[in-house]
């Protein structure tokens, strides 16, 4: 099978960047891949943090390490002055890179799986800023109460496997392996509720018995899917917690600089045409708003799921 040249156009979804702008303290903002600044205007919690983004070349052929530069002004650029936790939804360089020391210097809790925790060592982080989790557990930050649900990468997992010491930068992209993967419920204390699902896959039944009015939820791959994946996929996530928003995240090439309009992968790596014909239809059938989230800007996906 030949493969398409190029990327998808993300023209035939401008009407699709819509989510409401905040008015009012409650927000979250968009940073790239699956980073999200989750802000109550007193506490923020920041998943993975990833904002190095480093170039193709360099990912495959070098080996990488945080950029400050960019770290600091992703910082700057969302307002985050007030992160109490940073969560990468799995331990991928495109998630866990940076989260050591986004932890480091906004002095937030470093919190994910065994292989999160030899990132956080890795960096340089002190035993007392790391913390481990596992399936179930949850945690208060603030207002918000974070419960980690198990689940798996969307397939192929190009570096499988679990992190068994710390993690020195500059390292290869391979000794990001994937670790634990996650899914993030955050439920605020104004009763406002949200899943992240920061990676394109799933485990069955695992969110069934909760609830979120609003779902984050990555794409990153699913265009190279087959159909039943992806109604799969949607089944044990959107409708599994019953959101009536969802946010579509994962989908920008991330060898691409923050401070550069976003673009959606390449052909070579993805396919968010062919995911968008299939989530189209099972978002118009369950009546659930479909949005994309536009980078940077402070959002309010809950006013999205007003009815």
């Amino acid at each position: 099978m030949r493969l398409p040249l190029g990327r998808p156009s993300l023209d035939p979804y401008a009407d699709r960047f819509d989510v409401p702008r905040a008015t009012g303290a409650m927000s979250v903002t968009f940073l790239g891949v699956a980073t999200l600044l989750l802000d109550d205007g007193e506490t923020q919690v920041l998943t993975d943090g990833f904002f190095s983004r480093p170039p193709m070349l360099t990912t495959l052929l070098r080996p990488i390490a945080p950029d400050p530069a960019r770290i600091e002004a992703g910082l700057e650029r969302a307002g985050a002055d007030r992160v109490r936790a940073v969560l990468p939804v799995h331990s991928h360089y495109d998630h866990a890179l940076d989260s050591a020391a986004v932890a480091d210097c906004t002095g937030a809790l470093l919190v994910g799986g065994s292989s999160t925790a030899h990132v956080g060592r890795g960096g340089g982080l002190p035993e007392e800023q790391i913390r481990v989790v596992t399936s179930g557990d949850e945690l208060e930050v603030g207002g918000w109460s974070l419960t980690f649900i198990a689940s798996e990468h969307c397939p192929p997992d190009r570096f499988p496997g679990e992190i068994t010491a710390p993690v020195v930068p500059p390292a290869k992209v391979q000794a990001y392996k994937c670790g634990e993967a996650w899914s993030i419920l955050a439920e605020h204390a104004s009763s406002r509720r949200l899943l992240v699902q920061g990676s394109a896959g799933y485990v069955e039944g695992a969110l069934a018995d909760r609830r979120a009015e609003v779902a984050y939820l990555g794409v990153g791959q699913l265009g190279k899917q087959d159909e039943s994946y992806l109604r799969a996929y949607w089944e044990h996530t959107v409708r599994a917690v019953g959101a009536t928003t969802v946010v579509l995240i994962h989908w920008d090439d991330f060898f691409r600089p923050l401070d550069q309009p976003l673009r959606a992968l390449p052909y070579l790596g993805d396919d968010l045409d062919a995911t968008m014909r299939v989530l189209v239809p099972l978002a118009e059938e369950d009546g659930v708003r479909l949005h994309f989230p536009t980078v940077g800007r402070r959002e309010d996906p809950w006013a999205s799921s007003a009815p």
